[in-house]
């Protein structure tokens, strides 16, 4: 009888873990939601960008108000939560392609980096997590602070690891997949310095909370990675036929 994942599974690690293809595969095996929080700081970036404001720069307006953070705080960002169609809207235009481009990942550490616009977007992804739960739908989210700030209490916490080799590998491929010009040397330089950042940051730190089940995806291929953390959730009993599922929820 086909299974569908009930609660929360947090899904954190270093960029080139696997994390989307895995979190996102998760959802869509399960029939749970699914929630990129990385591309919510990514787009919140590109809103940035756009204004003019250097994501790196200290900049103030007339008030002493901090730009960078009122431009992100100002962003019309909305979210879709279904794995099949996880689309990113930024003012209305969808930006999904945009925000991986080469110019947002070098400045995404920046502006999450910014305790401000981290308070703003976790209160929304909690206020997306709690709509899931609300209507009966399993959810599982990724990131880099899910299980420590995000949702401490997710019912199940994942970091993803692997080599730098592998990640390297993997980003490489995913930039020319999408057209855009990179090497595998430039790719690990960049992966190192968002993992240096991403984990001296005073906000909300890259670490795995004490209760994570730390999966390394080196040698895993997707299918092998995904089996694994199905097999976690029914550990946990997240997992209920699909036929109880749709009876509770009334869908």
């Amino acid at each position: 009888m086909e299974k569908v994942l009930q609660g929360v599974v947090a899904v954190d690690g270093p960029s080139g873990t696997g994390k989307s293809t895995t979190a996102r595969g998760l959802a869509m095996r399960l029939g749970a939601r699914y929630l990129d929080t990385g591309a919510m700081y990514r787009a919140a970036t590109l809103a940035v960008m756009r204004s003019g404001v250097a994501p790196d720069a200290t900049t103030t307006d007339a008030d002493g108000h901090d730009e960078a953070v009122a431009v992100a705080l100002a962003a019309d960002l909305v979210m879709s939560t279904d794995p099949a169609e996880p689309r990113v809207r930024l003012g209305g235009e969808d930006v999904a392609a945009e925000i991986r481009g080469v110019e947002v990942t070098r400045n995404v550490s920046a502006i999450s980096a910014l305790t401000e616009v981290r308070r703003h977007l976790v209160d929304e992804q909690r206020r997306i997590i709690a709509e899931a739960h609300d209507d009966g739908s399993g959810i599982v989210v990724e990131g880099r602070d899910i299980g420590t700030v995000v949702a401490p209490d997710a019912d199940l916490k994942i970091y993803l690891v692997a080599s730098d080799t592998v990640r390297a590998g993997r980003r490489s491929a995913e930039d020319t997949s999408a057209g855009r010009a990179t090497d595998a040397t430039t790719t690990g330089a960049d992966l190192a310095r968002r993992d240096r950042l991403d984990s001296s940051r005073a906000a909300s730190p890259l670490r795995a909370a004490e209760d994570a089940v730390e999966v390394d995806t080196s040698a895993l291929d997707v299918e092998g990675v995904l089996d694994r953390l199905e097999e976690l959730a029914a550990e946990r009993g997240m997992l209920v036929s699909a036929l109880v599922h749709t009876s509770a929820d009334g869908r």
